[in-house]
């Protein structure tokens, strides 16, 4: 009776056992991996990705700088291929067998593609030219497992702005990672404004699912195409930029290191942004990209920075407008006060030498002869004023406070990628770096020297925020988006500490700077333009800057020109901030009586 029992357990057990086992495999198959379904759906069906058209770019005048053009990748489902002549398949794309293997390794790489699936397509050669493509149509009934997919690929109109309007190329692992719109293979914006409106300019993908038979042949339109998803194409974007101005930059600063960036005062839409060396934006959309990126990071010229928005740099006195409305808004100095500059600033040992102009020398005066004593003297007594401040640490916080009302040392905030901020120290900063100081430790500063720097960006921005007298609106690359638009970010206004009165003062030197002062090159009386040059010291020589706007009233364009190792802001900033100034005015002045 007991072995009757003990063998009825058993038998229980087993049973139950069997039926657990049979329950968790069940249970897997509907909650675990999908393998099967996807198998199975995989066999019945065939889902075309069909990918949208990326949206064009305009400049402001609706010239078109960048479109699309068709292209033919080779995709393959791996757990398709079967019996492949591969010699013969590699012939037909002119590709070694040993590309062949590595392409292969590389798509069954986790590391390098995180999104593999064998049940789904993936990127195998991308871009093949059309008289390929047409080869390989025809014999592609050979090839199972591999398909054509058609993508649009970019297209520049002319060989400019490419640090603006950036490229398109395939994802990294690294960025396939962080978005899951992507697979690999695809494309995304890797610079400039192709990557900074990515997701505006890049659409929604299309699905088209297509039926096939037991063999795998493709019948057509599952259910006529009720289960389709259409893509959506991207949004067009208009720039800010005026490519004929642009196209001026480049070919003014070919053959010399440095930035131009133009800006419209009263909108803050950036006109132009020539960084230079630069590239033809079309020599990324042909092979060898990746070759060619390579070549230009070794290049000690540096083409591949956008030196606009992410070099730093002394200003130089370009600085000192911003230094004189400092100086009249806490009463340091008024219109009428005159410092002394015999040869530059002389105290106590420390000497900071200046070209040779009349003095003593009143506020107008000090900034059209471009005077280093001057503000030396300024700086001196706002930090040594203990009268105004109760240390000299509140004193430097209050002058780093006005600098950065101006938009120097944060990022403005451009519409681009790679921003610098510049330097602006603060207290804190000669705390940390200095055992004992004081205004003479730290009275470069002043002329644009010292721990501070700035980008070409800022030193345009701080030319716009003087033409209005006392507010800038953020710099931006792009003027409308069609279809949406453009982020209240951008469209923001930012004031400064200083009143608008005291504009007026600085604007009557520059001015005078430009009548028969430092940068007198810049005189065209028809523009009423005011400027202010800058030659900033460099270990190697100097580089040569100039900022200014015009016209003085009603001002239309905002410009810094920055020519590294240019000597004189004479020299070299001014001619060329000279013939863009003159340019663009000619244009739009010509514009309006048409």
């Amino acid at each position: 009776m007991k072995e009757n029992r003990n063998r009825h357990l058993v038998l229980c057990s087993i049973a139950i056992i069997v039926v657990a086992i049979y329950v968790i495999r069940l249970a897997y198959l509907q909650l675990g991996p999908n393998d099967y379904a996807e198998d199975a759906d995989r066999n019945a069906f065939f889902k075309n990705v069909i990918y949208p058209s990326r949206g064009l770019i305009y400049d402001r005048n609706g010239e078109l700088l960048v479109y699309n053009q068709p292209a033919y990748d080779v995709m393959v489902v791996m757990r398709e291929i079967k019996d492949l002549d591969t010699l013969e398949f590699c012939k037909t794309l002119g590709i070694t067998r040993h590309q062949f293997d590595m392409k292969m390794e590389r798509i069954k790489d986790l590391g390098k593609n995180p999104g593999y699936s064998s049940f789904t397509q993936q990127l195998f050669l991308s871009q093949i030219p059309l008289q390929e493509y047409s080869v390989f149509q025809e014999k592609l009934f050979h090839y199972k497992g591999f398909y054509v997919r058609k993508r649009m690929v970019r297209q520049y109109s002319y060989g400019i702005g490419a640090h603006v309007l950036g490229d398109v190329a395939e994802i990294s692992s690294s960025e396939l990672s962080r978005d899951d719109y992507y697979r690999a293979g695809d494309y995304i914006g890797k610079q400039g404004v192709e990557k900074s409106y990515e997701s505006m300019l890049r659409g929604e993908k299309g699905v088209e699912v297509l039926l096939r038979d037991a063999r795998g042949k493709l019948l057509g339109r599952y259910q006529n195409g009720e289960r389709d998803i259409e893509p959506r194409p991207g949004k067009d974007l208009t720039l800010s930029i005026d490519y004929e101005l642009q196209a001026l930059g480049e070919k003014l600063m070919a053959g010399r290191m440095g930035s131009i960036v133009a800006i419209e005062p009263k909108t803050g839409e950036i006109l132009c942004m020539v960084s230079a060396p630069t590239y033809d934006p079309r020599d990324m959309t042909r092979k060898g990209r990746g070759m060619r990126i390579v070549n230009m990071s070794k290049d000690p010229r540096r083409p591949l920075l956008n030196r606009p928005v992410s070099g730093t740099y002394p200003p130089g006195s370009t600085f000192k407008p911003a230094q004189a409305l400092t100086f009249l808004q806490e009463k340091m100095i008024n219109r009428n006060t005159s410092y002394p500059c015999s040869g530059g600033f002389k105290f106590k040992g420390l000497r900071i030498g200046c070209h040779d102009h009349p003095s003593p020398l009143n506020l107008s005066t000090a900034l059209a002869e471009s005077c280093n004593g001057y503000f030396c003297w300024g700086l001196y007594y706002m930090l040594g004023s203990r009268r105004r401040y109760p240390s000299i640490q509140e004193a430097m916080n209050k002058w780093r406070d006005y600098m950065v009302s101006m938009g120097f040392g944060y990022k403005l905030g451009v519409d681009l990628p790679a921003e610098s901020r510049g330097m602006i120290p603060n207290a804190e900063f000669y705390d940390r770096h200095y055992q004992h100081w004081g205004p003479l430790s730290v009275i470069s500063i002043s002329i644009g020297q010292g721990e501070v720097t700035l980008t070409p960006l800022q030193i345009a921005n701080l030319g716009a925020t003087i033409a209005n007298r006392g507010y800038y609106i953020t710099p931006h690359i792009v003027k409308r988006v069609h279809g949406g638009h453009v982020a209240d970010s951008l469209l923001e206004k930012h004031e400064t500490m200083v009143d608008s009165y005291y504009y007026e003062e600085v604007i009557r030197g520059m001015k005078m700077a430009v009548i028969n002062g430092t940068c007198e090159g810049m005189n065209n009386p028809r523009w009423d333009v005011c400027g202010k040059t800058g030659t900033a010291e460099n270990k190697g020589q100097d580089h040569s800057v100039f900022m200014g706007f015009a016209p003085r009233n009603s001002p239309k364009i905002a410009i810094a020109v920055y020519v590294e190792n240019g000597g004189f802001g004479k020299a070299q900033a001014v001619p060329i901030a000279r013939r863009m100034v003159d340019m663009y005015m000619e244009k739009i002045t010509n514009k309006k009586t048409e």
